[in-house]
């Protein structure tokens, strides 16, 4: 089997054999009377559902799942913070596998519920939509599973104690796969006057495919709470290991600035409102937004809603993109910055080189999915785009120069999408990106069925031919590039069109290119980046990973790009013949080979053979290889920005501090 072929573990096949079924009148499909009693229906009592089926609430019990319980305690304490009783959070991985998040808020209440009889503690930590985020009663802007995450976090807990300090008390209750261990114990708090709730986490290892906590996982989500809640303090630790404490007086100021420290702004300080709207409709919203241009082509802008991260985007992002574009337009026709001829500013214009992050809290936000990806509270658009609008015109009004150079930046992009459009019919023109006019050095598959089908975008014609030679010609096209390709972080779309090898790789792929880009029109489920293990490999492929990164996100989004791992060297003693793909596996295969080993290192991948070159490195059933995958958007632009872009001190820092990480680097 492929090693990175994925099976969803969720699948669930259900057979009933053929005399249990009956046919109805209707032409229905149900079970027969005889086999349908009230002991056929399963009650699954109190936590038992979310057992079942851990899917329907953390997507998937992965290594995403996983972080994801974690992130659902954390959301509780900031509830606490945005609701002003919480000003610490402190998350510490534990050396015996388990992570707790404490906070100063004001705790859990643990008196006993008033319906329930028993603890308050254990009805929130036990049932399923229970807390204080209904009915605006405990919070009025939250950014939990409306009560639903914590319960389900105990429910796929080994085990789960929780500590609550509270009304001069110190209470603490064990849970074990979601099941109260004892009751509530509550002794005196020795004077301490401290107030807060501390949850310790043991992930269940019979839920998890994995149990084992990430540092960097952790620690992008708590920047990230840490840059949306100005003035929290944040604190990561790991026993024995790292500690991170962030604290941004500035909020999402700061986070702007952080976005940009290795891209050069068009004006120092970013634009920024705060504004709390009053409406019949959903009480107060707050309006935050933050905004500073820099002299990249690439637009980040980062959008939140209750502290959640709406990746999809929604009202409050359209609201502010329709009132960036109609201010841009009014203050260069007015300023006459924008000649008489010369047509209207479009979002994309106005918006290259742009770094935004907007951020709105409000009652009960309304999602299109339970993700929560894409905000669709209506009221969210008006209000995003009145504030900016009436606060960014006085900003360019106040800042004569520096609305200059962002109307310059914008004319320049207008300048250059029209150049990009003549170049991309004249292309068209030529069948350069019509997937029906394929590049001649490109070589098919038979399949046409993109699920079964990968592209090899492989270094140089001597590889190229081998790989064509050996590859599996049903299911495998092979793209030989020519020479290294346009570094697109220091390009626009003009000059994209102009380079042959990236017109070849677009026509190749057959789904279009920035926003003309379509997945069903794509090709190959699969690509593969195939170079050399040397440095001029590692330029290329990071080429390759720029242009798929800036161009095509969706594929780096879905998985769908794909490192080849070829061997370093062959060891051969007599008939014998092994692979080995590091130097540690050389070392490893030498001493099992014992003396006189034949050792060939090779230098790129014309020097295997097409044989070779099929079963080390193309054959599914053998290959390893490296999926490219997307965990943290912030910190992924960030290294494409310091290795691709223009500033040079950034990118020295890089490598002095990794340099004694690389391995097999070839001078």
């Amino acid at each position: 089997m492929d090693p990175v072929t994925e099976i969803n573990p969720e699948e669930v096949i259900t057979e009933m054999a053929e005399e249990d079924r009956v046919l109805s009148r209707e032409g229905e499909i149900s079970m027969s009377v005889e086999h349908y009693e009230a002991g056929d229906i399963q009650v699954l009592k109190g936590l038992e559902g979310v057992r079942k089926r851990p899917g329907m609430y953390i997507n998937a019990p992965d290594v995403n799942g996983l972080h994801h319980c974690v992130f659902e305690v954390v959301d509780n304490s900031i509830d606490e913070a945005m609701a002003g009783a919480c000003t610490q959070i402190w998350v510490t991985m534990h050396l015996d596998g388990s992570v707790s998040v404490r906070d100063d808020g004001r705790g859990i209440p643990v008196a006993i519920h008033p319906t329930e009889g028993v603890s308050t503690l254990e009805v929130v930590m036990t049932q399923l939509h229970a807390g204080g985020k209904f009915e605006g009663k405990g919070y009025k802007v939250s950014g939990g599973l409306h009560g639903v995450g914590v319960s389900v976090v105990n429910a796929l807990a080994d085990r789960l104690i929780v500590d609550v300090w509270r009304e001069g008390g110190h209470h603490q209750m064990t849970f074990a796969k979601g099941i109260p261990q004892g009751p509530l114990v509550t002794e005196p708090d020795e004077g301490q006057e401290q107030s807060g709730t501390q949850v310790r986490f043991y992930p269940d290892p019979t839920i998890f495919e994995t149990t084992v906590f990430n540092y960097d996982i952790l620690l992008q989500r708590l920047r990230e709470l840490a840059f949306l809640n100005r003035g929290l303090s944040v604190e990561l630790s790991q026993e024995g290991g790292r500690h991170t404490r962030f604290f941004y007086e500035g909020g999402i100021r700061q986070f702007v600035q952080y976005l940009n420290q290795n891209k050069s702004p068009l004006y120092q300080d970013p634009f920024y409102v705060s504004r709390l709207v009053d409406t019949p409709e959903r009480g107060t919203i707050s309006v935050e937004i933050a905004v500073q241009h820099n002299d990249s082509f690439q637009e980040q802008l980062y959008s939140f809603a209750n502290n959640i991260n709406t990746a999809n985007g929604g009202t409050h992002v359209t609201g502010f993109k329709s009132a960036l574009t109609r201010v841009m337009n009014l203050y260069a026709r007015e300023k006459k910055l924008l000649k008489d001829n010369e047509i209207n500013f479009t979002g994309d214009d106005v918006r290259e080189g742009l770094t935004a992050i907007i951020s709105v809290k409000l009652p009960e936000p309304q999602f299109d999915t339970q993700t929560k990806g894409k905000l669709t509270t209506t009221e969210a658009r008006q209000i995003v785009e009145s504030v900016f609008d009436e606060f960014f015109k006085q900003f360019l009004e106040e800042n004569p120069g520096v609305a200059k150079g962002i109307v310059e930046k914008s004319i320049s992009a207008s300048r250059a999408r029209e150049a990009a459009r003549k170049a991309r019919e004249t292309v068209r023109r030529k069948g350069a990106l019509d997937s029906a006019s394929l590049p001649g050095k490109l070589a098919d598959c038979s399949n046409r069925d993109p699920a079964e089908s990968e592209l090899f975008i492989v270094e140089g014609d001597s590889a190229g031919g081998s790989a064509k030679q050996g590859r599996d010609r049903h299911f495998q096209a092979i793209l030989p590039l020519k020479g290294k390709i346009l570094n697109v972080e220091k390009a626009r779309l003009d000059k994209m069109f102009g380079h042959s090898e990236i017109r070849a790789l677009i026509a190749a792929l057959g789904a279009g290119i920035g926003e003309d880009f379509n997945m069903e029109k794509l090709r190959y489920g699969r690509v593969v980046i195939m170079t050399d293990a040397d440095v001029d490999g590692a330029h290329i492929r990071t080429l390759l990973l720029t242009f798929f990164y800036r161009q095509m996100p969706q594929l780096v989004e879905q998985g769908r790009i794909y490192i080849a791992q070829p061997p370093l060297f062959k060891l051969t003693r007599g008939k014998k013949v092994v692979y080995a793909y590091s130097d540690v596996e050389r070392d490893e295969r030498l001493a099992e080979m014992g003396e006189n080993v034949g050792i060939q290192r090779y230098k790129g991948l014309g020097e295997m053979d097409a044989e070779q070159l099929w079963i080390t490195t193309m054959d599914p059933a053998e290959r390893v290889m490296r999926i490219v995958t997307l965990n943290d958007a912030v910190e992924a632009d960030s290294i494409f920005t310091v290795l691709m872009g223009d500033e040079v001190p950034p990118r020295r820092e890089f490598i002095i501090n990794y340099a004694r990480d690389v391995k097999n680097l070839d001078i």
